[in-house]
């Protein structure tokens, strides 16, 4: 990023020149210099190596060609070299953590403990804003410490089986989706204050009293939101230099997949809870709506598209816009003139539905000929709807929609992901604020966030003013002009 930042990628080798500062190491690479972040690289096993021979037995274990005895005698004293390796990714592990641990403690007591003696300048809320959950989080890191701690061997690292620790406690680093999706209110509050003065010399002397390193607090706040990134890095490379026969390699390999899945439940969150505005937005767009905001029961768009309806007791074929969501289907119906405004017309309660896929042909329960169709029965079986595509493939498409919403609905009850009444009711507070009251809604925003629609357009040969008779409806000619027209005594 900076002329003075030194680029490198995985595998190479860089000769550190200036190791004083703790965070930020001088270091060479062929003729490049500049500064590089310690954490980034792992120390060579031995220092006293030539170059040259380090890198070609190394690519010489890579691809096989040494036998692990020789290599072992190169890359380590007393050990081959897999467990060597394995012994220096369980210490930076351990030293990581600890380090981790330190840095929680100091957030919390050289920072969060002061703001709170001061109520003079911070609220409650305004703390946990910029704080988020960290104290949480201090205290789960805590219990996760002493548990590495009773599995590390510390005569003899390699031999420690730390992969369980992660298994037992994989449920708990969920409590990261909470700081990660405030992190970006965080900033935005920290940005606020630091406008003024006294927060800039209160958040200084804070740092000064604990004896923290020369960090601006927003660069302290990132950690934690690094560190949940960090720990698949960390397993896949322990994965790498355990040995299948090892008594740790299983929990391991299920710790590893367990953290990637930890990431991706905070990334899938995290998408969620940026959607809301817009599906608030897109409430707050349809004309006539009517019972509980969407946002009661549902957080995510899943499909939406055009089909027809049919429902007993009359069978008279109506096209609908239809919006897939967790828990229940709204359907909409477009206005005449302008098809991006839509106007509601019903929901339907997807957990109490049933979905039937309805072969081409003659249908049972409503007595007509079918094609491309689908019925969605409740479970009670007062309540049946026959839903046609235009094309098999988008009937398919829709098949496969439902199975997705069972299946969603079915992740965040195991997860425990739901949203908040704030989160909610913020969500439509901004809504309201995009369109106030007494106001006509003229435009439709966010409406191509949830429906790529195409609108009609008229044949290239039609002339211009065609176009405008087709537009209008066809009105016949007054006569009022004439009659008056013919009365008038007076003509030029």
């Amino acid at each position: 990023m900076d002329d003075q930042e030194l680029g490198f990628k995985a595998g190479d080798v860089i000769e550190v020149v200036d190791a004083t500062n703790k965070e930020w190491w001088w270091g060479r690479i062929v003729d490049s210099e500049g500064w590089f972040p310690a954490s980034f690289v792992r120390l060579r096993v031995n220092q006293d190596e030539p170059m040259e021979e380090y890198l070609a037995h190394l690519e010489g274990a890579q691809a096989g060609e040494e036998n692990r005895a020789g290599l072992g005698l190169l890359l380590g004293p007393g050990l081959p070299c897999k467990e060597q390796m394995r012994t220096n990714v369980i210490n930076e592990i351990m030293s990581t953590e600890r380090d981790y641990i330190k840095h929680l403690k100091d957030i919390c007591e050289g920072y969060i403990k002061q703001c709170r003696k001061r109520t003079d300048m911070f609220t409650e809320e305004q703390l946990r804003t910029i704080f988020g959950n960290i104290e949480d989080i201090y205290r789960f890191q805590r219990k996760f410490l002493k548990g590495l701690e009773k599995k590390f061997n510390k005569e003899q690292p390699h031999v420690s089986e730390i992969g369980c620790c992660f298994l037992e406690h994989q449920t708990d680093f969920q409590i990261y989706s909470e700081y990660c999706n405030n992190h970006p209110n965080a900033c935005m509050q920290l940005s606020k204050v630091m406008k003024v003065n006294k927060y800039v010399f209160f958040f200084e002397a804070c740092r000064l009293l604990q004896k923290m390193i020369d960090i601006s607090l927003d660069g302290f706040l990132l950690t934690p939101v690094q560190k949940i990134c960090k720990y698949p890095l960390q397993l896949a490379e322990l994965l790498k230099y355990t040995n299948p026969q090892h008594r740790d390699y299983k929990d391991v390999e299920a710790a590893l997949n367990a953290m990637k899945n930890v990431a991706r439940l905070i990334n899938e969150r995290k998408r969620r809870l940026e959607n809301i505005d817009k599906i608030a937005q897109w409430q707050s767009a349809i004309e006539d709506w009517e019972g509980d905001d969407i946002l009661s029961r549902s957080s995510d768009l899943l499909f939406s598209g055009e089909l027809s309806k049919l429902s007993q007791p009359q069978a008279k074929s109506q096209q609908r816009m239809f919006f897939l969501f967790d828990h229940q289907m709204v359907y909409c119906k477009k206005d005449l003139l302008r098809r991006d405004m839509l106007y509601y017309k019903g929901r339907m309660d997807m957990d109490h539905m049933e979905v039937i896929d309805v072969e081409d042909g003659k249908e049972k329960d409503f007595n007509i000929s079918v094609k491309n169709a689908l019925k969605l029965r409740s479970l009670a079986g007062d309540e049946v709807h026959l839903l046609c595509a235009k094309k098999p493939e988008q009937k398919q498409r829709w098949l496969r929609a439902f199975a997705d919403e069972r299946t969603q609905v079915q992740h965040d009850q195991e997860t425990g992901f739901s949203l908040t009444e704030v989160q909610k009711k913020q969500a439509m507070l901004n809504a309201c604020k995009s369109h106030p009251a007494g106001k006509p809604k003229v435009t439709r925003p966010y409406y191509d966030f949830l429906l790529r629609q195409k609108h009609p357009s008229l044949p290239t040969a039609v002339p211009q003013q065609q176009v405008f008779m087709l537009a209008e409806p066809k009105r016949k000619t007054s006569t009022f002009w004439h009659n008056i027209g013919r009365l008038t005594p007076f003509k030029k």
